[in-house]
């Protein structure tokens, strides 16, 4: 066995899939995880990099602007020179790296310097573009044979590979990857060798994304289609029977929210719940977490609490984490769900409740309206003056809850279990993205990811700006406040204080906004 932590240095040539994050094999994932350099092209999805560790070094050697791409020689040398350094080095590539990637001329590179390697297969774009398409590439009554074809040749061999005559003869599925540039040619040769002018054809672009464009034609007007919807790379193109098959299995482009990019704002840990919903119907989640949960500046207060909480009436959780972050600490300080005896529990939602039943408990309480306001209509009907309460929250909340509780005669103690710090982000990344009209949605689920995300933008007129196309969307009413307090319009309130209502209030303002059939 290769040990990969040897001092000679490894390196991984992973398959980064065709662009979808799901794509992205479980190895391929392992290995990411493990890298100490990364070097991703311009078909790698960005997104493929949170599994990084954070100090990892990651360059870039894709396209450079809009021009031409890293010199081969230098990406070779630089994968040999970090890899001698004793590093481990993932050379992350677009689709499968031996698949029209040049990985095999990368991994020859290696070989011949004596490092280890290893090669890990990634979903090929020649299979996985044309099924989110809703085109198969092989069916049984159509086609039993598909050719994987190099849209444009190495322009250093001496003799083209192709061979024009068996492709347009093949009763087959065609796939031409890397070949809009030279769409025109590639055409013309194939009617000039025998292809029947009205072979259908597809071409899709950014295939596996939100973004997926698919042009579907003919051979005889598939070009002029090209440059009336303006196709551009990265496209793959189909030719075969098998096109007609996406009328009837396109599954992709009709789910509610494809084409949409959400721009996710919650804390870290919690983003995927979020990003996964948003997935599942289409849309592209873009993460940019402007919180991290992080432990209160002492325990003190916290250790004191749960060292007297069978003196307490009632515990009121507020939020997951704080029911996360208190049932940890109760947890280290060797007890368990037994200390509740006695007590009652109210949550402020289903989300919270249902992590508290995770920790073996259920909650007494869940207010009709999941918000302060909520919990204190509740308990104002049953009656607590006299009564101590406990809240196990963030350091910085509403203090709407434990003023109006005290005023109703209970004895309240706050003690923050948690605070949510902002996060180190890309700005720039998210700025590009807003300025170029790519981010359809905001979404906001808290007081603090609106300020904290505004934060990120000092210059507000520049804000105002950049999210002047961009539907806002917020969780309740006290988020829409903030969002309005930081000079934003808000565009979406979910019904309920939850996520997934959320998701389906902006599935339900997307499908306001698309064309039905008549």
């Amino acid at each position: 066995m290769i040990d990969v932590d040897s001092p000679h240095g490894y390196v991984f040539l992973v398959g980064a899939g065709p662009g979808d994050v799901k794509l992205l094999t479980l190895r391929g994932k392992e290995c990411l995880e493990q890298a100490d350099v990364i070097l991703y092209d311009h078909l790698a999805n960005p997104e493929l990099l949170k599994h990084a560790p954070q100090g990892a070094e990651r360059i870039y050697v894709g396209r450079k602007g809009r021009k031409a791409y890293q010199d081969q020689a230098e990406i070779n040398a630089l994968l040999i020179t970090k890899a001698r350094e004793g590093k481990r080095v993932v050379r992350l590539k677009g689709g499968d790296p031996f698949v029209f990637g040049r990985g095999g001329e990368e991994a020859e590179w290696v070989a011949q310097a004596g490092i280890p390697f290893e090669v890990v297969p990634g979903v090929t774009a020649a299979v996985a573009v044309p099924a989110y398409a809703g085109i198969p590439v092989t069916h049984r009554t159509l086609a039993s044979t598909v050719a994987f074809i190099t849209g444009h040749e190495d322009p250093e061999k001496p003799v083209s590979a192709m061979e024009w005559p068996r492709f347009a003869s093949a009763e087959g599925t065609l796939v031409f990857l890397m070949g809009m540039k030279n769409l025109p040619q590639i055409i013309e040769r194939l009617i000039k060798e025998g292809k029947q002018p009205s072979t259908p054809i597809a071409l899709i672009q950014w295939g596996t994304y939100a973004r997926q464009r698919t042009v579907v034609g003919t051979l005889h007007d598939i070009v002029a289609k090209a440059v009336a919807a303006g196709i551009t790379p990265p496209t793959v193109i189909v030719v075969g029977e098998v096109v007609r098959l996406r009328d009837r299995l396109n599954w992709c482009e009709s789910r509610p929210l494809f084409g949409k990019a959400v721009l996710v704002t919650r804390p870290r840990v919690q983003a995927p719940i979020m990003s996964n919903l948003l997935a599942g119907l289409g849309a592209e989640p873009v993460e940019c977490p402007t919180l991290e949960i992080c432990p209160p500046d002492s325990w003190e207060a916290v250790d004191r609490a749960i060292h007297q909480l069978s003196t307490y009436h009632w515990v009121i959780f507020t939020s997951v984490n704080g029911v996360q972050s208190f049932m940890t600490r109760l947890q280290e300080s060797q007890k368990d769900a037994r200390s509740f005896g006695g007590i009652r529990i109210c949550c402020i939602g289903p989300k919270t409740k249902e992590e508290l039943a995770k920790w073996g408990l259920t909650a007494d309480m869940v207010p009709k309206d999941f918000q302060a306001e909520g919990i204190l209509s509740a308990l104002g009907d049953l009656g607590i003056s006299g009564k101590r309460i406990l809240i196990p929250r963030a350091k910085v909340a509403r203090e709407i809850l434990p003023e109006q509780l005290q005023t109703m005669g209970a004895e309240v103690d706050v003690v923050t279990t948690y605070q949510a710090l902002p996060s180190v982000l890309d700005v720039d990344r998210i700025r590009q993205r807003l300025a170029h009209r790519e981010i359809q949605y905001l979404t906001f689920t808290s007081s603090s990811t609106v300020r904290n995300f505004c934060n990120l933008f000092p210059n507000r007129q520049e804000l105002a700006s950049l999210v002047e196309d961009t539907i806002v969307s917020c969780i309740g009413p006290i988020t829409a406040q903030t969002v309005e307090e930081e000079g934003l319009t808000v565009d979406i309130i979910a019904s309920e204080n939850t996520v997934a209502s959320l998701v389906q209030a902006i599935v339900a303002h997307a499908d306001g906004t698309r064309p039905h059939a008549a």
